[in-house]
């Protein structure tokens, strides 16, 4: 519900801060007293059209802070953190207007753009008088508020999973013709393609392997020369000289041991080092000894792989991959029709189930039309509208299909028998709309309401028992949401729990006024509505009659 509203340097409002409980709220005061001005404020918090008229004059800027006090699974809160939005604690709406005419938005502290801002607010609060009725203006929210008063959640589920099953069948079927076309025009292109791409059957990192083998043989023959050169002088003579040499020191090695035996030992050494040397360049040599006929077949196969990559322009170790593709387009081809035939099939699978479930959500939702319309009729005499008729007009277009099935629902009126039935908007006037949608709100009160209702004197031209059945709606719908309303009635002024006074006053030390907002407690309240039963001059009866009025309410 809203908590607070605070307003800054909006027209005469050079400062205020109203706080608000629940049930009904009522603000009354005389014409001009800055009601409207007070209400224009709360809509640019709600992300209403700014404009720098608003602004005080002689002010850069004003300002207007609104705090909701919301359940934390209220849909304004995940609206907030879809936003990226913390939405811990409760829900700060602020709207900066410059006089220049720009205007800033902001939840909770973090800049927002006005199109956040006012889903916010429409998830918050909804606003109704008889030239700005939201609830009833806009016919594509007619579909929703009778499924939430009919309870058809679950029908409405069913549909809209039926509404993405076509979708998507759908989908896969255009996508799958799209691709069958497309190849058939390349067919034989794509099997020539294929064909040549099987035969020569490349293999990923393919190229980089013979490129490889190619400069190793290229390489070979000046390798194995180098080889032949080391072999030739780590064996031969030298191998012979040490070991002639180790022979005779091994000999004298009794004769002086400490001298010969290290000796012994180096040649040793140097022998198995040339020996192991030796056998490397052994292994080394034999390696690099190649088959002319195979760097032959090497050359041809990189060659040709390289030219297939320029032709079908790709890298080519794509070749493969392209190979699988072109075969999948040629699989596609020759199995086409097939698998067309089988898409279509789903496809009038899923178009037969949601029929079904549309034809089933269309059938629950005429249930509810005439309950709603039964509903509100009974609502409606006390309202002086006893020879009028609320119609829930439902049209069924099954070519015209969306998640939420295929019905337009418009509520209609008939002001007067013998008249044309027709959309309320168009064919009831601005008291009888306010009438119609008073009623519509009682009946759906707790049927996913915003938690605050805005009621714009919408007991303007009635008065009596009328004034007195609209005082009763309103307290009745303020037992499931918050109301405030603005109202010249008395009798939906004594129905208040929370009555404030708005009036413009002098402001000290100089020629202008401001726009004050007193909360009237009893005396003061009976004394208000004394004045709005009474006028100008307060009487003594127009008191007791207001403590009347305040006494039956409160019975």
């Amino acid at each position: 519900m809203l908590s607070q509203l605070a307003i800054r340097d909006i027209v005469l409002i050079d400062k205020l801060v109203l706080t608000f409980r629940e049930g009904l709220s009522v603000l009354t005061g005389e014409t001009g007293a800055g009601k409207s001005i007070l209400l224009d404020a709360f809509a640019l918090a709600l992300g209403g059209r700014g404009d720098g008229r608003l602004v005080r004059h002689g002010e850069g800027q004003g300002a207007v802070t609104a705090v909701f006090d919301v359940p934390l699974d209220h849909p304004a809160r995940a609206l907030a953190a879809e936003a990226e939005i913390d939405t811990e604690g409760d829900l700060i709406l602020r709207r900066v207007q410059m006089a220049d005419g720009r205007t800033r938005a902001f939840v909770n502290d973090q800049a927002v753009g006005v199109q956040v801002l006012r889903a916010i607010g429409a998830a918050l609060v909804e606003i109704h008088g008889q030239h700005d009725d939201r609830a009833l203006a806009d016919p594509t929210t007619h579909r929703a508020i009778l499924d939430a008063f009919g309870g058809l959640q679950g029908p409405l589920a069913q549909v809209a999973e039926a509404a993405k099953r076509v979708k998507g069948a759908r989908s896969a079927l255009s996508e799958h013709r799209a691709r069958v076309e497309a190849a058939a025009k390349e067919s034989d292109f794509l099997r020539h393609a294929v064909a040549e791409l099987e035969t020569l059957a490349p293999e990923p990192g393919e190229e980089t392997t013979l490129a490889e083998r190619r400069t190793v043989m290229q390489q070979s023959e000046k390798v194995a020369r180098e080889l032949n050169e080391a072999i030739e002088a780590s064996g031969g003579p030298i191998v012979s000289h040490l070991s002639s040499a180790l022979r005779k020191l091994e000999r004298r090695a009794a004769q002086l041991p400490a001298l010969v035996e290290p000796c012994v030992a180096a040649l040793d050494t140097a022998l198995t080092a040339l020996d192991e040397a030796h056998t490397i360049l052994d292994v080394a040599l034999r390696e690099a000894e190649f088959d002319p006929r195979e760097l032959e077949r090497v050359e041809e196969r990189l060659f040709a792989l390289r030219a297939a990559a320029r032709k079908y322009q790709v890298p080519v170790d794509d070749l493969a991959a392209l190979r699988v593709r072109y075969a999948a387009d040629v699989a596609a081809i020759d199995a086409g029709e097939e698998a067309l035939g089988g898409l279509e099939a789903t496809l009038a699978a899923a178009e037969a189930a949601y029929a079904k479930a549309a034809a089933k959500l269309t059938d629950g939702r005429k249930r509810a039309a005439k309950a709603l319309d039964a509903a509100v009729k009974a609502e409606l005499p006390p309202l002086k509208l006893e020879r009028a008729r609320f119609i829930t007009e439902i049209a069924t277009d099954p070519d015209s299909r969306d998640p939420s099935g295929y019905d337009r629902v418009e509520f209609w009126a008939q002001t007067n028998p013998g008249t044309r039935p027709g959309p309320m908007m168009k064919v009831a006037s601005g008291g009888e709309l306010s009438r119609f949608m008073l009623a519509l709100k009682v009946v759906l009160a707790d049927k996913g309401s915003a938690p605050t209702l805005i009621f714009d004197e919408i007991d303007t031209g009635v008065g009596g028992a009328v004034a007195d059945a609209i005082g009763a709606r309103l307290g009745r719908l303020a037992t499931q949401v918050q109301v405030v309303a603005v109202t010249h009635a008395p009798q939906v002024a004594a129905r208040a729990e929370t009555h404030f006074l708005i009036a413009k006053d002098p402001v000290k030390g100089s020629d202008r006024v401001a726009t004050r907002v007193a909360s009237l407690e009893a005396p003061a309240r009976r004394e208000e509505i004394a004045r709005m039963l009474a006028g100008a001059t307060v009487t003594d009866e127009a008191r007791a009659a207001a403590a009347r009025l305040l006494q039956a309410a409160d019975a």
